[in-house]
């Protein structure tokens, strides 16, 4: 195995690597901002394996527009905006939710959308930030991010190379490179074989970082062990306490049982390490399907994926009706996900070059702001 995918990463004072991986409980917002049900979710991601506990800081306006599309539901479609708003919740709700996490003895970690929740969770005093697939080109919230002297995890789900190294690039300008890269497939739910983990010691080569993995797939154990094989210092899985809770993510995330399943095939492998992992995997599973998952180590976008690039990342997005010939102010545009209905815009790089320019065309409000339209 390279030397890279022994990389490690260090979090309040304890060492991650693939001999002893940080295990990560995603509960995202399953806990639709119900203070008990979250305490809940802890208690029980505590009890099967989890040594960290993960949060998403919600505010629909910096994450979504109103037009972006609808959301199938068991009482019907609904927006997808909507569906964020209803899960807001105050700054106090997440302030408590990390004291109870560290009374556990667990490391909290939460997920900002936008300058608004990252001045909240800096407010709150984390020991780590994660930075979602769809914000890796979100190159505001990057900048301020990476002024915080904190480690943070990138994750890199539906993303080119190029993506990748733009954003490592805002954070070697800070002088401390303390992020760990996480391998992702952006797609619910991601196929095994989609995700090409002898990847994770290329990364690590490349951008000379370490790297692990948020897992999208179904099965509980065969990414997150193997994996560990490939060097992850870091293992993410969606966690709920039933599949038929009503959360967006629960239908792809693991319940008690199987979370403590992956946990323990998470250790199971560091122990025994990659050559007896791959091995006994090749026994139990089949060699075919194995060599699969581990695949080539080229970073390409999954097949699985390919159809969401630029439209689950971030661009530039009107915010109301722009006539052609107004003057574009601040205020008339954010960087917002584009999602599957409306157009994608300029890169987010260039929001800032946008205020005072004349609009060519007529722009509709929500959809992305393009170079001819300017």
């Amino acid at each position: 195995m390279n030397e890279n995918s022994r990389k490690t990463i260090l979090i309040n004072d304890s060492l991650y690597s693939s001999k002893n991986p940080l295990i990560i409980a995603e509960l995202g917002t399953s806990h639709s901002a119900d203070t008990a049900k979250a305490r809940e979710m802890v208690s029980a991601a505590a009890e099967n394996g989890a040594d960290c506990i993960k949060t998403q800081m919600v505010f629909a306006d910096e994450i979504l527009h109103p037009n972006t599309g609808v959301v199938p539901l068991p009482s019907g479609n609904i927006r997808l905006y909507d569906q964020f708003k209803a899960l807001e919740a105050p700054p106090e709700f997440y302030a408590e939710i990390k004291e109870y996490t560290e009374s556990k003895g667990l490391l909290f970690l939460c997920t900002p959308f936008g300058l608004k929740s990252a001045s909240i969770l800096k407010g709150i005093q984390p020991k780590v930030i994660k930075i979602a697939s769809p914000e890796l080109n979100f190159t505001g919230l990057l900048e301020e991010v990476s002024g915080w002297n904190l480690p943070v995890l990138l994750s890199t789900g539906v993303s080119k190379l190029g993506d990748i190294e733009k954003a490592v690039e805002i954070f070697k300008g800070t002088g401390d490179l303390r992020i760990c890269l996480l391998h992702c497939v952006t797609s619910y739910p991601a196929p095994e074989t989609d995700y090409n983990l002898r990847l994770l010691p290329n990364l690590s080569a490349v951008f000379g970082v370490p790297a692990g993995v948020s897992d999208h797939s179904s099965d509980p154990c065969l990414v997150p062990a193997l994996s560990v094989s490939m060097g992850a210092c870091v293992i993410e899985k969606h966690f709920c306490l039933s599949k038929t809770d009503s959360g967006l993510d629960d239908p792809i995330a693991l319940p008690p049982d199987a979370f403590s399943k992956m946990a323990k095939a998470v250790r199971v492998a560091a122990e025994e390490g990659p050559d007896k992992t791959i091995a006994r995997y090749s026994g139990e599973r089949g060699a075919s399907l194995i060599e699969q998952i581990l695949g080539n180590g080229v970073k390409e976008l999954a097949l699985s994926e390919k159809a969401n690039y630029r439209c689950t990342n971030r661009s530039v997005h009107a915010l109301r009706d722009i006539q052609k010939g107004e003057i574009l102010k601040s205020g008339d545009y954010a960087v917002l996900r584009t999602e599957k209905v409306l157009r994608p815009g300029l890169e987010p790089y260039l929001e800032k070059e946008l205020e005072g320019r004349a609009a060519q065309n007529f722009i509709p409000s929500g959809e992305g702001i393009r170079f001819e339209d300017v």
